[in-house]
Parts: C-alpha cells; sequence; structure tokens
C-alpha cells in the first residue's frame, strides 16, 4: 500500500467559497494567500495548545485544569459554555439560525503511563490517583491531539457563521479512558440541558494510517469491552513449606494460560474475540505464599452471543482451575460495569454522506476506508441516547517516512501506537487533519445551499 506525502500545509478558508486544499503532489492549491479566518493562520494556536496540554495531562475523573482550558477557548470562540457537566464536563453552544443540530465530541484525560518517547515535550508529570498511588501520567491516546483538532473547528466555524446554519454543541468529555464519561454527562442531562443533536462527530487517532490521513470505518468501528476480576482464594503459609499451602498463584497462573483457548478453541475464528489478561496481584513477600490472587481481565468482541460466551468460559474455567488446585472457595468473578462499554457503530449512510466532502477537501487519495479494531470507547454512548446518527473518523498520527519505512520492512506492527508509552503523534499533519474532519463534515451537514 502506497500513501502521499503528509500534509504540510492545510488551509481552510471561509471566503466566497468553502475551500480545503493541500500543498502536495497532486494536490490542487488554493487561490490566493492563505485567510485570516484559515487553519494557516490557526495553527500556531492550536500547536501552543497542544504542547501545552501534552506537558500537562490529568488522570481521568480529575480533568480540572484541562477542562477550563477547553472552556476559555470555547468562550473566546463565542461559544455559550458550561461546566462541570457529568464531572469535569464542558458543553459549548454556538446558535446561528435554523438549521440541524450537530455535536462535535473530544476526549481530554490521558493514562498512567511513562512516557519514553525522550521529545522535548514530552510529559513528567506524576499524580495521585484514585487510589492514592503516585503515578506517572502521559497523553498517550491522543486526546491531546483531539482536543486542539475540536478546538480548532470550533474557532473557524465560529469565524464562518455567514456559511452554515444551525446549532453547534462542542462536548468535551472527561473520563473516557475508563469509559465512564460519556454517561456520566447524557445522565447529567446533555440532551435535556442543552439541544438534542441530529448527527454526532468524532475522531480519534491511529498509528495504522500515516499523520494527515483519515479513516473512515463503515458500521461496527470500536469492540464492546469488559472488564472482568477475578481473585482466587487459597490457604498461606511458608514458602519453604508449600506443601502445607493452597498456593492461589499456582491457580491464577494456570488460568492465565487456560484463558488463551477461549478464543483459539471455543469462538468461531471468522468472529473477533480478545481475552487479555492485563494486572496479575498476588503477594507481599518472596517468601510467603498468599491467601489471595487476582486477575485483571479485559475482554473485546463485536457480537451478544460472543460477548455471553466469552464470559461464561471464563467463569467456567477459573472455577474449574480453583477446584484442580484444591481451593476450598470458589473463586470471586465480577464484571465491572462501570468499567464496560457497547459497541461503536459508524452510520453507514452519514458514513457515505460525509466521504464526499472529505475527499474533495483532502484528495482521494488521503480518505481511506478502513476495518474496525478491538480497541474500545464510550462514543457510542452520545448517538444511542440521542437516536442520532454518528461517527467517528480515524486520524493518522505517524510520522508519513517513518511509517513508509516500517511498511517496507515488514514491520508496521511494531509501530508504537495508543497506550504505549514511545507513541508519539506528528502532530501537525495529524492535528490539522482532525480540524479538516470536524469543520469540513459540519460544513456538509449545515453548510447553505448557496455556498
Amino acid at each position: 500500500m502506497s500513501y502521499l506525502p503528509p500534509i504540510r500545509l492545510l488551509t481552510l478558508c471561509f471566503g466566497g467559497v468553502l475551500t480545503a486544499s493541500l500543498l502536495g503532489p497532486g494536490i490542487a492549491i488554493a487561490d490566493g494567500p492563505a485567510a485570516p479566518d484559515s487553519l494557516e493562520t490557526l495553527y500556531p494556536q492550536l500547536e501552543r495548545l497542544y504542547l501545552d496540554l501534552h506537558q500537562n495531562p490529568e488522570l481521568s475523573l480529575h480533568e480540572e485544569r484541562t477542562a477550563a482550558k477547553m472552556a476559555a477557548e470555547l468562550r473566546s470562540a463565542g461559544f455559550e459554555v458550561t461546566e462541570r457537566v457529568g464531572g469535569w464536563g464542558v458543553v459549548g453552544v454556538l446558535r446561528n439560525g435554523v438549521g440541524p443540530t450537530v455535536m462535535l465530541r473530544t476526549d481530554m484525560d490521558a493514562l498512567p503511563v511513562r512516557e519514553q518517547t525522550g521529545l522535548p515535550h514530552a510529559s513528567k508529570v506524576v499524580l495521585q490517583n484514585e487510589s492514592g498511588a503516585h503515578v506517572p501520567v502521559m497523553h498517550a491516546c491522543g486526546h491531546d491531539v483531539h482536543m486542539a483538532s475540536w478546538i480548532g473547528a470550533a474557532h473557524l466555524l465560529a469565524r464562518s457563521k455567514d456559511r452554515w446554519r444551525g446549532t453547534l454543541v462542542f462536548v468535551g468529555q472527561p473520563a473516557e479512558e475508563i469509559v465512564q464519561g460519556a454517561a456520566r454527562m447524557v445522565n447529567d442531562g446533555l440532551f435535556v440541558r442543552f439541544p438534542k443533536p441530529d448527527f454526532v462527530l468524532g475522531i480519534h487517532v491511529t498509528h495504522l494510517l500515516p499523520a494527515g490521513q483519515l479513516g473512515i470505518v463503515v458500521g461496527p468501528a470500536s469492540a464492546a469491552c469488559d472488564s472482568v476480576d477475578i481473585t482466587f482464594y487459597g490457604s498461606g503459609g511458608h514458602g519453604a513449606m508449600p506443601h502445607r499451602t493452597v498456593d492461589p498463584l499456582v491457580i491464577a497462573a494456570r488460568e492465565v494460560g487456560a484463558l488463551q483457548t477461549i478464543v483459539s478453541r471455543e469462538v468461531d475464528p471468522f468472529d473477533a474475540a480478545v481475552v487479555t489478561v492485563g494486572t496479575f496481584h498476588a503477594g507481599m513477600k518472596r517468601n510467603v505464599i498468599p491467601d489471595e490472587a487476582t486477575l485483571q481481565l479485559t475482554v473485546r468482541s463485536y457480537k451478544p452471543e460472543v460477548q455471553a460466551r466469552l464470559l461464561s468460559s471464563i467463569a467456567r474455567i477459573a472455577k474449574a482451575e480453583a477446584a484442580a488446585g484444591g481451593a476450598h472457595r470458589e473463586p470471586a468473578i465480577t464484571v465491572i460495569a462501570a468499567e464496560s462499554s457497547e459497541v461503536v457503530v459508524n452510520d453507514p449512510a452519514l458514513a457515505e454522506r460525509l466521504r464526499g466532502s472529505l475527499q474533495r477537501g483532502l484528495g482521494e487519495g488521503r480518505v481511506h476506508t478502513i476495518g474496525p479494531v478491538m480497541t474500545s470507547e464510550d462514543f457510542g454512548v452520545y448517538g444511542r441516547a440521542a437516536g442520532a446518527p454518528a461517527i467517528q473518523f480515524r486520524i493518522g498520527a505517524i510520522e508519513a517516512e517513518l511509517f513508509d519505512a516500517a511498511m517496507k520492512a515488514g514491520r508496521s506492527l511494531l509501530l508504537p501506537g495508543p497506550h504505549s508509552p514511545l507513541f508519539a503523534p506528528d502532530h501537525e499533519p495529524t492535528i490539522k487533519a482532525g480540524v479538516a474532519a470536524f469543520t469540513l463534515s459540519v460544513m456538509e451537514l449545515m453548510g447553505k445551499a448557496d455556498r
């Protein structure tokens, strides 16, 4: 697969006509210099915002500073802003006559990851988490890119109100990384206190495309997620006398291996499924066999029947391993509802409607149909709650030459992506493409017929 070079200059002008053009081989160049109301003129402001956000990440449910910055940016663009919706959520409303209501969402929280990119603007932040432990924090999932793109679109659209009609609702969501923020905002009256959208738009960076390119998934796009805890109970004792104990570590270790047979031997090969053990907690000292061992799992699927099969098999295997290990008590198996999410589905009709505008604006060579992923999101909450078609675009984030080199070497699977401490988006073309995706989509849905 070959790709065009990265976006070097993107201009979204709102003069007599809406134009989006790129400087690069095979791409048309807009007539005239960059207008005052163009992305190229706005970009330095967005880059400063991005760097500040990247260097000052905040954990889920603690996005106080980040939310304040988003609120201030929206106010400066002329939005009516409400803060503390569903926690640190921010809602900005811009009314501009009679027309559709379009919601644009960004997420705001970061991850407990120690950044290892070596970049001058790398995060060095250490914060206290919900358990009271101090952890390093990084925007390892690109939410800083999402926010900068979202603010860029807010400013451009606010400056071009003569070109569109309707109501914009900009939603800055907390707690996406623990898949709680969307539900918290909806439960706090998001679609009662504020205009209910006719369309819902979102973006997410990806390492599966070069920076500045855009991916469209039609239909199911992100998997359902179930967070499962399994605690095995043994009988602890001295590490030198294991025969006088029931060792829960051994039981849990066998469970880790046994769980891998669910996807490989119980799920139809044509159905997508993942069972990953993310943490293994047991013991305090090397010569003490503990009483308990706990595994934390993330389970992904696309079909309800596969989801049910995965959860049932996890429970069956856990109970069997406990019995085989001589445990005197069944394991505790808990599905953490607050950390689980449903499938995100991109509305096919909306995807096809927006594809044409994005291809005209960015160039067909920069807009790709791509497949679903097994990562999960709570973005789908909004479309379901509002009864509105929704779509979340994928924005390529990997420096183009690095991406091409990895593809040629057959090592593209090793490129650092979201949640990696090495994830380092090529931020300029990525942010510009994010702004373009938001802005061009809004203009397609809300633009005046005579534009």
